[in-house]
């Protein structure tokens, strides 16, 4: 008995020989699977990283396969540690580099609020600066708890409509953040 478990088809409809679906649904479930992650770890919460990314936990095995150190090769923007203000334009400049659609995933108590440091030159969390979809918690958080995460960016990647980030909604959350 195997352990593995398939990853259920979306919802459509099958006969002999074909399988009819939305494009929304497949494209989600080809994006949620292919995600290229921009790690930007700046303190501890990085080697929680670098252990999620080890053979033992193995990120890789939910299409995390290749990081890309490159704002304009990745979707999965990924912030670790503390964030001063003074590098706050930088990360701002980075999110703005990445292409549509692009996620943001904030890790560790520092990224998601400043943490322990309640200080003039803290960011008191990264959505003062940009948007962010899923918040890690922990001082700094487990491996596991970054797998949920990522599992979590992979759930919103999936049900995502492709007309989503077209929608007033979206547009006037960008237009909060001054992004145009």
């Amino acid at each position: 008995m195997s352990d593995i478990k398939i990853v259920d088809a979306p919802p459509g409809v099958e006969g002999a020989g074909f399988f009819a679906t939305s494009v929304d649904k497949v494209i989600g479930m080809a994006r949620s699977y292919s995600l290229w992650p921009l790690p930007f770890a700046t303190s501890c919460c990085g080697i929680e990283f670098m252990a999620t990314m080890s053979p033992h936990y193995d990120l890789a095995r939910f299409g995390a396969e290749r990081l890309s150190f490159s704002p304009r090769q990745a979707d999965l923007l990924m912030v670790m540690g503390t964030i001063s203000k003074k590098m706050g334009p930088v990360l701002r400049q980075v999110y703005l580099q990445m292409a549509e659609p692009r996620w943001v995933l904030s890790m560790g108590a520092c990224a998601c609020s400043g943490g322990i440091f309640d200080t003039y030159s803290v960011l008191q969390g990264i959505d003062e600066i940009i948007p962010v979809d899923v918040y890690i918690p922990g001082c700094p958080p487990r491996p596991e708890a970054v797998i949920d995460g990522f599992m979590q960016i992979q759930k919103l990647v999936q049900t995502e409509s492709l007309r989503r980030r077209d929608t007033p909604e979206y547009q006037k959350l960008l237009a909060s953040y001054g992004i145009q």
